[in-house]
């Protein structure tokens, strides 16, 4: 969510020509994030968010905007796309496909406590729920995962050279056990795979938001969940916060109980779910993508998640 590709005020206007939302008052670079270009734009009837793709082609992203109305329209806390007058949401902008969604209520917590955490995992349940109904996974062409273990072996290629012996050595390691995990048992569905703090806003005690499904894709439910654990129920030292975990866990199963195969697997997908984090951003270090206002994350703390993940088996 950095600016990678600059809009004027005149350039969005004439954009938002055919926008039934009022004159635009002011648009605001957001600088959290590394991936897609985003601004805040407020007019004179409310406030949205303007996202820009920077990896996407169009054709790919009526996916992630319909999967939003989805969940929306069920009840889920998250973004609605806005369309145009002639029912449009998707359109170029200075060579960039682009979408303006409605501006949620709330705020990112940076210490989130054993309420939040509870309150994410029945969030997140009712997102896989609903889930469940959504055309995209339903037609028998269900978006997999983009980052999943071809992607998470490629990277690793790509990487590699650039580690220590002793990084090295876990990365292989972890990818041996990647090989080995059996996930053809746990039940699957749309899943988030981005759910990290800043993704999530708080109004109070409650969730106001879930937001940037543009990783959202049909994979593992209990790995989007552990994705949730390794960032949410962490200590400073990166591990696991047991209070924590049991009520991102106990709230989650209230809404949707786990299979056995799912607490049997828990451990394993919260290492792979660390790799995977490891691992996109060693690539973002190591590649760097040039931009106004990038901020870079260490991926020294998710290869400290994942040894001590793998240390849990």
């Amino acid at each position: 969510m950095s600016v990678f590709t600059s809009v004027s005020i005149q350039q969005l206007q004439a954009w938002l020509q055919d926008y039934p939302i009022g004159e635009v008052v002011d648009l605001k670079g957001i600088s959290s994030g590394i991936t897609n270009t985003n601004y805040f734009v407020t007019t004179t009837q409310s406030k949205y968010v303007l996202t820009l793709f920077e990896h996407n082609t169009i054709d790919e992203l009526p996916y992630f905007i319909d999967l939003m109305h989805h969940l929306s329209e069920h009840g889920v806390p998250c973004p609605d796309p806005i369309t145009n007058k002639a029912g449009v949401s998707l359109h170029m902008l200075n060579g960039k496909p682009a979408v303006l969604i409605s501006c949620l209520n709330g705020r990112d917590i940076t210490a989130p406590n054993v309420v939040h955490c509870a309150e994410v995992g029945r969030v997140l349940a009712q997102m896989h729920q609903a889930g469940q109904t959504f055309a995209g996974q339903t037609s028998g062409q269900a978006h997999q995962n983009p980052r999943g273990a071809d992607w998470r072996n490629k990277t690793a290629q790509k990487v590699v050279a650039h580690l220590s012996a002793d990084d090295q050595k876990l990365l292989t390691e972890t990818l041996a056990f990647q090989a080995e995990l059996d996930t053809s048992a746990l039940p699957k569905g749309i899943i988030h795979a981005d759910l990290f703090r800043d993704n999530v806003l708080f109004d109070g005690d409650k969730v106001g938001g879930l937001i940037d499904f543009y990783y959202a894709c049909h994979d593992v439910l209990a790995y989007d969940l552990a994705i949730v654990a390794n960032d949410w129920c962490v200590q400073a030292d990166g591990q696991l916060d047991t209070e924590k975990v049991e009520a991102l866990l106990k709230a989650y199963q209230s809404v949707r109980p786990f299979e056995q195969a799912e607490h049997a697997a828990w451990n394993g997908l919260l290492r792979i779910a660390a790799l995977r984090f490891w691992l996109s951003r060693l690539y973002d270090q190591i590649y760097p993508q040039a931009g106004e206002l990038t901020h870079a994350k260490d991926p020294g703390h998710f290869k400290n998640i994942l040894k001590l993940r793998t240390a849990q088996r």
